[in-house]
């Protein structure tokens, strides 16, 4: 049996899913789309349930990527229930869904969910005006509380008739549905969708554009419009007889305090920067570790076991790979997920990308791409993961190209340890201000020549709560196990190719090759050309390499300060680390990635040799 979860973002609808389903959970794109679908399944009385939790949208009638998904997944009827979850104490707008997906004649259920917060809120809600007009069993829940989730696969399981319910249409509309089902031999559902511009036979839609332009004549306003407000106001009358009693508000709001420039904007800067400190400093203190336990117990061993050179290499390569990765994934992805996904069940992210909407627009994006800009200064690969927060590929597209640029605590180890230890603090800013200006730069350029359609920010300021520490940990593991289970196996495999090429004099013959160049154009040895290679695995690789090829850990000694400043600025610009580029592919496709990778390789060189022409 398979059952969708469908309803409004921010509702608590993947929080059901997840509930239901545990961690037992497969992400995967929908068949023609760039959009993801989580899938899970969980057992009932010996019977195997599949869930597919379908992207949060307000309509069905949009044209973004997951209302066109979501569309596509009901017309098609390949599930045999479907599970509308509706946001209680924002009933009326979530009813607006709820009416449209009861129209494509599904069996479902309907979870009204937050009833802790319509609790709080002196709210008194009523299921039966649902249950009764719509015909489909209503279960009120509070997912955060676990209260009821237990009911929903049983109602699901029992859900066998679609809901009844006709939404009283303005007499032309009913006229015009009445006569396109004896034209075209329709059902209801099939004619009102006709008139809205949606469906496959050619004749029926220019039948129903002739019948639309004539009732837009007469109303002054498109069939669209008056089938909205018709469902509207339907939904406002389900709503009055639903909520039977509400308080006065409290007077405090916070949102008064919190969605304010000030001191709204204040708040936002100190918990980020709370937030970044907290990251890199425990982030630092678990990766010391973490290498320091492969290097002790791993790699040392390893290396004394005096095996053939081949065998040496690929094994250490593969050693590294797994350092590398687990030094990135659990100190700092781990704790960036705990407290992403603390802010999130908070409500506060809601609240923060309100603020930031205005800055994002102008280089093309709306308020929500300060979670994966803020994710990147920690690491790039959760980051570039919470792309698929932003609502159209044209902004996930931007926010790609950004993200990637942003100095993460790889490339700030490059920055302290070579510019700052060797230059000067000055120097060191320097840096960050130059990468700065080139990211607003790219974002402006970006922002007017990617195709695509603009979206406005549409967010739902969900209310603020004390998140649960359980349902935290276990949002942030899941999250995590992705990066684990997909990025880290390609992250081995690109860890062998170059342990093989340095073993077979690959790297050797690629330095000769390349110094006459790279002293030409940045004015650095060749074997800097080596090390920037190796930071491909992962940035502060090329600082060790750059200390390894020059023969000692006093840098200053052996290269300029120029030639140090220089090779820190290309190589924070440089291309993206592999564990970042096997997420991009997977997340905006092998074109776009490839752009990426060009972009920052040419902008690092292009930069590193303007500075070698300017103070050299």
């Amino acid at each position: 049996m398979k059952v969708a979860l469908i309803g409004n973002p921010t509702v608590g609808k993947s929080l059901i899913f997840n509930q239901l389903t545990g961690l037992g959970v497969e992400v995967s794109n929908y068949p023609g789309t760039t959009v993801e679908l989580q899938r899970g399944n969980t057992c009932f009385q010996r019977e195997i349930i599949e869930l597919v939790d379908l992207p949060g949208v307000y309509s069905l009638e949009g044209h973004s990527d997951e209302e066109t998904l979501v569309r596509r997944f009901l017309e098609q009827q390949d599930v045999d229930a479907v599970i509308v979850v509706v946001n209680v104490t924002r009933l009326e707008r979530n009813l607006y869904l709820l009416l449209q997906v009861a129209e494509y004649g599904l069996p479902m259920v309907v979870v009204l969910n937050m009833a802790d917060e319509a609790a709080k809120r002196g709210l008194e809600i009523d299921p039966s005006p649902i249950q009764d007009l719509l015909g489909v069993e209503v279960i009120l829940t509070a997912a955060s509380q676990g209260k009821n989730i237990d009911r929903i696969i049983p109602a699901a399981l029992a859900a066998s008739s679609p809901s009844m319910v006709e939404i009283p249409y303005d007499h032309h509309i009913e006229a015009a549905v009445r006569s396109l089902g004896k034209m075209f031999d329709a059902d209801r559902k099939e004619s009102v969708r006709a008139l809205l511009g949606f469906g496959d036979n050619p004749e029926q839609l220019e039948a129903a554009r002739t019948i639309s332009d004539e009732i837009e004549s007469r109303h002054r306003m498109t069939v669209a419009q008056i089938i909205a407000a018709n469902r509207h106001n339907f939904a406002h009358k389900i709503a009055d007889l639903t909520i039977k009693e509400e308080t006065e508000p409290p007077q405090t709001d916070p949102d008064s305090i919190l969605t304010r420039m000030i001191p709204g904007m204040p708040i936002l800067l100190g918990i980020l920067i709370g937030m970044l400190l907290f990251v890199f400093i425990a982030g630092s203190f678990l990766e010391g570790l973490i290498v320091e336990f492969f290097e002790v117990y791993a790699m040392q061993p390893f290396i004394a076991l005096g095996l053939p050179p081949l065998a040496e290499e690929l094994g250490r390569a593969i050693l590294l790979a797994l350092q590398a990765g687990l030094g990135i994934a659990f100190p700092y992805v781990f704790l960036f997920y705990i407290i992403i996904s603390v802010l999130e069940d908070s409500g506060y992210m809601t609240r923060a990308a309100f603020l930031a909407d205005n800055a994002m627009h102008r280089v093309g994006m709306h308020g929500g791409a300060v979670i994966p800009l803020t994710l990147a200064f920690g690491c790039n690969v959760p980051a570039i993961m919470s792309i698929r927060l932003l609502r159209s590929r044209r902004e996930r597209i931007i926010a790609s190209f950004l993200v990637t640029m942003v100095p993460c605590s790889a490339r700030t180890v490059i920055i302290a340890g070579i510019v700052a230890s060797f230059v000067g603090i000055g120097a060191a800013f320097s840096v960050y201000a130059i990468v700065f200006i080139l990211i607003l730069a790219t974002g402006l350029v970006l922002s007017r020549v990617t195709p695509g359609e603009r979206f406005g920010m549409i967010m739902e300021m969900v209310p603020l709560r004390w998140p649960d520490p359980k349902l935290v940990m276990k949002k942030a593991w899941s999250r995590l196990s992705e990066f684990l289970f997909i990025a880290m196996p390609l992250l081995l495999a690109g860890s062998v190719v170059l342990g093989l090429l340095e073993f077979f004099g690959v790297m050797t013959f690629f330095e000769a090759l390349v110094e006459p160049y790279t002293m030409a154009l940045l004015g650095l040895p060749g074997y800097s050309a080596t090390a920037l290679a190796f930071g491909i695995l992962r940035k502060e690789m090329a600082f060790e390499t750059l200390a390894i090829l020059a023969g000692t850990a006093d840098l200053g000694a052996v290269l300029s300060s120029l030639q140090l400043y220089i090779f820190a600025v290309v190589t924070v610009l440089f291309v993206p680390c592999l564990a970042t580029i096997t997420v991009l592919l997977r997340e905006v496709g092998s074109r776009i990635t490839l752009a990426i990778t060009v972009y920052t390789v040419a902008l690092g060189l292009l930069i590193g040799g303007l500075i070698h022409y300017l103070l050299s």
